[in-house]
């Protein structure tokens, strides 16, 4: 039983995950073309729906059964694999994850499929940040059992960009955890933001997480 196990989202929430796909998007347009570009975005949209977590190879193996003499896809799915996602982590995202090792676990915790997201945090360098305390679900949310079960503790602070989500923890843990919102990235606008009580922590950037203390974030959560 840990004191305390900090749970870090990855996509907007350490990684600007919007910036990878505004430039996969220019990547598209240059190599398949605009019109294919956005049947790409259809197909990962609806896949999406189906699966409900971002599958960004998944999507162009569809997109290859249906154009299976376009050579160009090769070229999209070495741009993917290859990505220099180190480059697209926030400012003093490492920081953060190595100012809550000194509490206790740093844990990744995140939605995804089982290549591209792995790869995502291992080139990222966040696999090494939090010494591979890796969780990947399918919905995170619907697994804070097993989370428990692996990283059991008194304390969890939670950090993730999608509100829901906290707010989904927050009721299955109550005040053993403090909800911690850093209001990055395209879901802030959601509709559903509107409709959820506030976080027990809430900041501009992830980097802001270096004000608070480990006593501090434990008091916002039992609030």
């Amino acid at each position: 039983m840990h004191p305390i196990v900090t749970l870090f989202d990855v996509d907007n929430t350490l990684l600007d995950n919007d910036r990878v796909v505004a430039h996969l998007m220019r990547h598209m347009d240059q190599e398949l073309g605009h019109a294919r570009q956005q049947e790409y975005w259809e197909i990962f949209e609806a896949l999406r729906q189906e699966l409900g977590y971002a599958d960004y190879l998944g999507a162009l193996q569809r997109y290859r059964m249906r154009h299976p003499r376009d050579s160009h896809a090769l070229i999209v799915s070495s741009f993917l694999v290859n990505y220099p996602f180190a480059n697209r982590l926030f400012p003093e995202s490492l920081d953060v994850v190595e100012q809550a090792r000194h509490w206790g676990p740093a844990v990744i915790l995140s939605d995804g499929d089982v290549v591209f997201q792995p790869r995502k945090i291992e080139r990222s360098g966040l696999r090494d940040a939090v010494d591979g305390h890796i969780l990947i679900y399918v919905h995170k949310e619907e697994e804070l059992d097993d989370v428990e079960e692996r990283y059991p503790a008194e304390r969890y602070v939670a950090v993730d960009d999608k509100l829901w989500l906290l707010h989904a923890m927050k009721h299955y843990w109550g005040p053993r955890v403090t909800t911690v919102w850093p209001k990055q990235g395209h879901y802030v606008t959601d509709p559903r933001v509107n409709a959820l009580p506030a976080p027990d922590v809430t900041l501009a950037r992830i980097g802001d997480m270096l004000a608070w203390t480990q006593d501090g974030l434990l008091q916002a959560g039992r609030i």
